[in-house]
């Protein structure tokens, strides 16, 4: 077991670091509240697992040998990241209409195969797994990026509900609605360095 401990431990600050999962449950706690957010919440941490277990099957190894398919995975994802941060920037909670909505299960799951950060952190952490098989590094993997994954996805959600109490007049959520879309822009740049 404690050879496994480094793993958990890059895992968990690699995820629990902001990037597009963090900003994006954080805006939809405080905008939607937990409950509404659940199926998002477990879409990302099930949308990890398969990324970083596929990483351990060797799809990493083709990423990093592909320039240009590692190139249009990077477009896709700021293309998408800053769709998102498009509707969080015009999002008025205080007008919200009745097509608002969280993401869904599917939706947050099908983001992670675009998502920068789970692509960059999977990567990483395979120096982290034991030596293994490549079925048991990608197993490994998607253990240990869905469980620690889900406890931080709970953590962000709650901390934008809870945040919700604070955001009391529409200045303020106009405020903090933009500046989580400004958090996705600038990660939408991020992508290409």
């Amino acid at each position: 077991m404690t050879e496994f401990l480094p793993l958990i431990g890059f895992v968990f600050f690699g995820l629990f670091s902001p990037g597009p999962n963090v900003i994006l449950l954080t805006a939809s706690g405080a905008r939607f509240g937990f409950q509404r957010t659940l199926p998002h919440i477990l879409g990302v941490a099930f949308g990890v697992g398969i990324t970083s277990g596929i990483t351990g099957l060797g799809v990493g190894a083709l990423l990093q040998a592909q320039p240009t398919l590692t190139l249009a995975l990077k477009i896709a994802a700021s293309a998408w990241i800053l769709w998102m941060a498009y509707n969080l920037w015009r999002a008025d909670p205080a007008k919200s209409k009745a097509r608002d909505r969280p993401f869904t299960f599917i939706e947050a799951v099908l983001f992670q195969w675009v998502n920068p950060k789970v692509w960059a952190v999977a990567l990483s952490a395979m120096a982290y797994v034991p030596a293994l098989s490549p079925t048991g590094q990608a197993a490994t993997l998607a253990a240990a990026f869905s469980s620690i994954n889900l406890g931080v996805c709970i953590f962000w959600t709650t901390a934008g509900a809870l945040l919700s109490y604070l955001l009391t007049n529409p200045t303020a959520w106009r405020i903090f609605m933009r500046i989580m879309a400004l958090a996705l822009g600038v990660f939408s740049v991020l992508v290409f360095l």
